[in-house]
């Protein structure tokens, strides 16, 4: 398992940063370093070794912690954070780190005051740092998720789930019971399905509107697997596509295209922006993509690093990300191109296999 390799990753981080232990509160960041998927717990992670870490719950995970966390001592307490806090000046803890950027001002005075002689330190972002680059149990799971999306497209396709008549909501709800058969958990953000003039919107929510012929249709959606996410956005016409229809999907795979071509180990992020929206600015429509590139995606649907113009993050191999480009019509509609993919040495990995033509169905 990834996890006791994790732990001590972070435990140089810990020591570069001169903490003697970092509580973690956020969720999320307790799974990446521990598997454990229940909804209340903390971790403390010692650097000095596993010996002096320690990780808590509550009693209804007894006997799921006990096999989701089985390397590590625990404390059976509600109350967690406080609970671990108070055991870190036992354990030799003299600086603890703490995610000030997950933790409230009341629940750093309760802490402060349950860690009695160890001194609070903010700590923030040290796990996101090596969340950033995913391992290959990670890419695995990104890669079951991405293919349960595509085999719902697929299917959603294949049936004739997208057609004149139905509503968005019917659509959306349709796609999202067919990435649970594909062996999803579940969506993994609410799906957008966008139809006419609301395809012009780019996080619009589905609505009563009934899709019509010579719609663009546009589905940003990922499922959900092994607490890992997909993001993938196809746009489609019902029925031929009219002259504009093509012209605006061209532009947007154009951009698209630029923007997989940028990502490259070395590539300051706020370049692969440029590269994707270069294109765009160049045809007059700069305007009209008024959002970022894409995203990283991993344990959450956004997280480092950010493909925009103001991203500060440089690419390495095995980051996994988004890239997005859309162009939006007001009134009219609009088109966005989505894959998620792997940066690997020479060309990334591309995770969502759905082909990218213009679809009209």
């Amino acid at each position: 398992m990834p996890f006791p390799s994790r732990r001590e990753a972070l435990r140089g981080l810990l020591r570069a940063a001169d903490l003697d232990a970092l509580l973690v509160t956020d969720l999320v960041n307790v799974r990446y370093l521990t598997g454990f998927t229940g909804s209340n717990a903390a971790l403390l992670v010692h650097a000095g070794g596993e010996a002096g870490s320690r990780f808590s719950t509550d009693g209804r995970y007894l006997t799921q912690s006990a096999a989701e966390v089985p390397a590590l001592e625990r404390v059976i307490e509600r109350a967690g954070a406080c609970a671990l806090a108070g055991l870190a000046a036992g354990l030799g803890v003299r600086r603890l780190g703490f995610e000030s950027d997950a933790v409230t001002v009341d629940a750093h005075l309760t802490l402060a005051e349950a860690a009695g002689d160890a001194e609070l330190r903010r700590a923030p972002g040290l796990v996101q740092q090596l969340r950033v680059v995913k391992d290959d149990s990670e890419i695995a799971a990104l890669r079951a998720a991405c293919a349960a999306a595509d085999a719902a497209l697929a299917d959603l396709l294949a049936a004739g789930g997208l057609r004149p008549g139905r509503t968005e909501r019917e659509v959306a709800l349709d796609l999202e019971n067919r990435m649970r058969g594909h062996g999803a958990a579940g969506p993994a953000f609410e799906t957008i399905l966008a139809a006419g003039a609301n395809s012009a919107i780019p996080h619009h929510r589905p609505t009563a509107a009934v899709l019509r012929r010579g719609d663009l249709v546009k589905l940003d959606f990922g499922a959900l697997v092994d607490g890992y996410h997909s993001d993938m956005t196809r746009t489609v016409v019902l029925g031929p596509a009219a002259d504009w229809q093509r012209e605006l999907y061209a532009l947007v795979a154009r951009a698209q295209a630029a923007g997989r071509a940028a990502l490259t180990p070395g590539t300051e992020a706020s370049r692969v922006d440029a590269a994707s929206r270069d294109v765009i600015v160049a045809a007059g429509r700069g305007p009209e993509f008024m959002h970022g590139l894409g995203h990283g995606v991993g344990l959450q649907i956004h997280e480092a690093p950010a493909l925009s113009a103001a991203g500060s993050d440089t690419l390495a191999p095995g980051m996994a990300v988004t890239v997005e480009p859309g162009v939006y019509l007001a009134g009219r509609g609009g088109v966005r191109i989505e894959d998620t993919l792997v940066v690997r040495d020479g060309e990334p990995e591309v995770l969502t296999l759905t082909g990218r033509d213009l679809v009209e169905l």
